[in-house]
């Protein structure tokens, strides 16, 4: 999702990569040595093969920051730590899908957002060039229900639903019933709400504001932060807005199909509590990589960035002079006990 709040290469640690390097190397298969005997004791052995394989690994950099943010560590981490050769591509999200199921490129797709493109994905699928390597996030759930942390302090259980039916009335303007800001009205998410509201048995005590478009969404929430409102609204992540105002997320029922089904209905009678669905979002990796460079591949499947911390960077974007490489540059610097394990190292240095 984009965000409208959003805009020194660091030397890793040469001999923590080297050690990482050679101790992966270990699940590669050796190289074959060509003769049936053992070599001389003067002889030289062949070089094992390198933890990247021996194609050039590129990844695609989608238009979105939280995708092009993800592109350019990957590409400073794998450089680093695993001495890959890497090139960061600029793409979109059907042609970064369609050739990687075409011809393997390019190697990596660090936030494919699959349910948009879901024919093209499913064929690649098939054609048993890609597959999914893991998900690129620690939560699958993109969207929620939020209040301010200040209102979170004030009432420590407004972020549950009985809280929120306990002080409904302070989230309002004096009228006795709250204030729910939801998405914009043409967007299915606004549907959703309304139904949801009544699953949980706000509908009564909250009154829905539908916006007519992001700005207007935006406008309201930051308006309200800036009077220091009690307000609950509607948002998703990773975004900027999130880190920059300082929100808490209202825990929901846990996920149920069915019931989120009847959410996305207009006409759905008996509406029942549920949380909103997980979104599929994976990241996509070429077959050769688990063939030839097995340590990424391993590395993909490790590599679940926090929503906090992206939310974080989306926030650092929209600071004057930022740009995506100097805040990849600034978390590889700063945050190594978040991307230190995706590399196989202690959190720890």
């Amino acid at each position: 999702m984009l965000a409208r709040f959003t805009s020194a290469l660091v030397v890793l640690a040469v001999l923590a990569g080297s050690v990482l390097a050679q101790g992966s190397i270990q699940t590669l298969d050796p190289p074959a040595t060509g003769g049936g005997g053992e070599a001389g004791a003067g002889e030289q052995q062949p070089a094992p093969p390198p933890p990247c394989g021996t194609q050039q690994l590129t990844i695609a950099r989608m238009s979105w920051p939280s995708a092009a943010l993800l592109a350019e560590i990957h590409s400073r981490l794998l450089t680093g730590n695993f001495l890959c050769n890497v090139a960061v591509q600029d793409m979109d999200l059907a042609v970064a899908a369609s050739s990687m199921g075409a011809n393997g490129q390019p190697a990596v797709a660090p936030e494919l957002w699959v349910g948009r493109i879901a024919d093209i994905w499913n064929a690649a699928i098939k054609s048993q060039n890609v597959r999914q390597a893991g998900t690129p996030y620690a939560d699958s759930v993109f969207e929620g229900w939020f209040v301010p942390d200040y209102v979170a302090a004030q009432w420590p259980d407004a972020t549950t639903i009985d809280g929120l039916k306990a002080h409904a009335a302070g989230f309002g303007d004096g009228n006795g019933r709250g204030r729910f800001i939801s998405c914009p009205i043409d967007w299915g998410c606004a549907v959703i709400n309304r139904n949801m509201l009544k699953a949980y048995g706000l509908d009564q005590m909250f009154d829905i504001v539908e916006p007519a478009n992001r700005f207007e969404l935006d406008t309201l929430i930051a308006e309200a932060v800036g009077r220091k409102e009690p307000i609950l609204f509607y948002y998703w992540e990773p975004n900027a807005v999130l880190a920059q105002f300082g929100f808490k997320p209202v825990t929901l029922a846990p996920y149920n199909p069915d019931a989120f089904l009847c959410m996305g209905r207009r006409a759905c009678a008996a509406p029942t509590p549920t949380g909103f669905a997980p979104d599929p979002v994976v990241i996509g990796l070429s077959e050769w990589v688990y063939l030839d460079a097995p340590q990424v591949a391993a590395y993909f499947a490790r590599a679940k960035m926090p929503f906090e911390e992206m939310n974080s960077m989306l926030q650092q974007l929209g600071q004057e002079g930022a740009t995506v490489e100097s805040v990849a540059d600034r978390f590889v610097a700063e945050r190594g006990e978040i991307w230190r394990p995706w590399v196989g190292l202690p959190a720890a240095p």
